[in-house]
């Protein structure tokens, strides 16, 4: 395979590869329970996991605010404040609106650095705004037009539930406010994805019901050069404001395309695609129709993805080292003798802040309704725990008060799941079984769990709502105890790991309890050493050098 990077690629690998998200999503008509479900995983290298709380408040006219930059925490400037904000958790507020994003960069020359907004602020600001992902379309797009917006281009998931849209976004350029952009909903009975590069290309021009788009989204493109085409029709926002390269295609299309892979079949011609092998291959549906309805357990699943049984799995190379992890250390490109190479960029990925899916139900009231299931850290090594959206106050151990990216605490989820992760990557096809055994189970728990606590809830809430408040209070303990739940269990997981796997060696078991010798001591250690694989990779290399004479 020819590789071609361009010096645009090597642009979008700095404004990228260091903010690398995966957003899933999937339509109500097309899960398993009726509910609208997006997923998303904020991958971004030296980042610190929390969850993110706004409270609902009531605010003086006149009143402004603060804007901070989400991923610097810089002071930006000052909004004004609306009369009413809605409680926020995580991504998800307390009318189970929820927004998230994956970053596609685009044209560097659209970034306007005068503008107030970021992506993040934007993102947050406005779930405290709106109520349905139509009103949050349009606060979004009001505000960016009055303060501007300085971000690089962005795939938004707005999602409510009945609807969920794709918003795709970029700047004017310098001292240019406002932002040309298109939404497009995806249907009920389908799924869709992005993963950091732009996916809308041509769009319906007069479906007023299902595309809603910037008046200047064809102009502005014609006038800057980016679009010539004889026909509005014909008009490709991917292709005019983000054209793909190599990078876009096999680091970005390709997490999108292993996602469609396990929905319908006849995904294979799109490899030449997906691959970048061919930058002018047929590109991928905005979405598809799943064989089957997925439920929200499948898109937590499909956040542990690792290319797993296709062309691009990570099991079959020198970089899955002597344990086969289906991890390989970044940056993405790496360099011999010269020439550039690269690793493969799946959905799971060690670098993740913190991995979320939310589940969005129309036929319950909001505060029941609407679950972000969250966690820190890589998504193939943590146990999703339910976050309620009517949720007041933050599980300690996701708090962003006990600790942070310089500083580590055995009270932080995200510190502690590191922990055991880091334990864990090293060594992976020995101890994986052992993590995954306690994942597994806490899921499971609490899934079974979620009927039982809601109907409590409900009843709780009483004939037409009127002791919600009572309600909201029951449901936010019960996120909490969750939460913290799992962080005992993983501390748990992380002593006994420590114990059985010391140093290399394996400590034996019995009815789920160490061996000892008749005097109490720790029974002889197994040692294992290197797989036989890999046993035969180093005789291969040196030969007699290591032979017993």
């Amino acid at each position: 395979m020819r590789i071609r990077f361009y010096a645009a690629c090597i642009s979008l690998f700095v404004a990228l590869y260091g903010y690398s998200c995966t957003n899933l999503i999937v339509g109500k008509n097309a899960s398993a329970d009726g509910s609208v479900i997006v997923s998303y995983s904020a991958d971004d290298f030296g980042s610190f996991g929390f969850l993110r709380h706004y409270p609902a408040a009531k605010h003086a006219k006149g009143t402004t605010r603060s804007v901070y930059e989400w991923e610097t925490n810089n002071y930006l400037g000052e909004i004004d404040e609306v009369e009413e904000t809605y409680n926020v958790i995580g991504n998800m507020n307390e009318h189970q609106l929820t927004i998230t994003e994956t970053t596609f960069g685009g044209r560097p020359e659209l970034v306007d650095s005068t503008g107030l907004l970021d992506y993040g602020s934007l993102m947050y600001i406005t779930l405290q705004r709106a109520k349905t992902a139509r009103k949050a379309i349009e606060v979004m797009t009001d505000l960016i037009n009055k303060y501007g917006y300085n971000s690089g281009g962005e795939s938004f998931t707005i999602a409510d539930k009945n609807e969920a849209w794709i918003m795709e976004l970029i700047g004017k350029g310098p001292g240019r406010k406002g932002a040309v952009w298109v939404a497009v909903r995806v249907p009920d009975d389908c799924v869709s994805a992005h993963a950091n590069h732009s996916r809308i290309r041509k769009f319906p021009l007069k479906d007023k019901e299902n595309c809603i788009y910037s008046k200047d989204v064809i102009s502005f493109a014609r006038e800057k050069g980016y679009y010539d085409g004889k026909k509005d029709s014909d008009f490709s926002f991917s292709d005019a404001y983000a054209p793909a390269d190599f990078g876009a295609l096999r680091f970005c299309e390709a997490r999108v395309w292993s996602f469609f892979n396990k929905c319908v079949d006849g995904m294979d011609k799109f490899l030449p695609y997906a691959s970048g092998e061919n930058l002018n291959a047929e590109p991928m549906p905005l979405f598809v129709k799943p064989k089957r309805k997925l439920s929200v357990q499948d898109i937590k699943d499909m956040m542990r993805d690792h290319y797993e049984g296709t062309p691009f799995a990570l099991d079959n190379d020198p970089g899955k080292g002597p344990f086969d992890a289906p991890y390989r250390p970044t940056p993405l490109t790496w360099e011999v003798d010269g020439k550039t190479y690269f690793n493969e960029r799946p959905i799971g990925t060690q670098q993740s802040a913190f991995v979320m899916v939310a589940q969005m139900r129309h036929w319950l009231p909001d505060f029941v309704g609407g679950v972000l299931w969250f966690g820190c850290d890589d998504a193939n090594m943590i146990a999703f725990t339910p976050v309620y959206c009517c949720t007041n106050i933050v599980p300690e151990c996701y708090s962003e008060k006990v600790a942070d990216a310089l500083n580590f605490s055995f009270k932080s989820a995200f510190w502690v799941c590191n922990w055991v992760s880091n334990t864990v990557y090293y060594r992976y096809n020995q101890l994986f079984e052992e993590l995954k055994t306690v994942r597994d189970r806490l899921e499971t728990d609490y899934n079974n769990l979620q009927d039982k606590t809601e109907r409590e809830a409900m009843i709780i809430a009483g004939p037409e709502g009127k002791k919600e408040k009572e309600a909201r209070k029951y449901l936010t303990a019960y996120t909490n105890r969750t939460a913290m739940g799992m962080l005992y269990q993983w501390m748990e997981l992380g002593k006994y790991l420590m114990v059985k796997y010391n140093d290399g060696g394996v400590r034996p078991e019995k009815d789920g309890k160490f061996v000892t010798t008749p005097g109490g001591y720790g029974a002889p250690l197994i040692r294992p050493g290197y797989p036989e694989h890999y046993r035969r990779e180093i005789v291969k290399a040196t030969g007699t050098r290591f032979e017993v004479k």
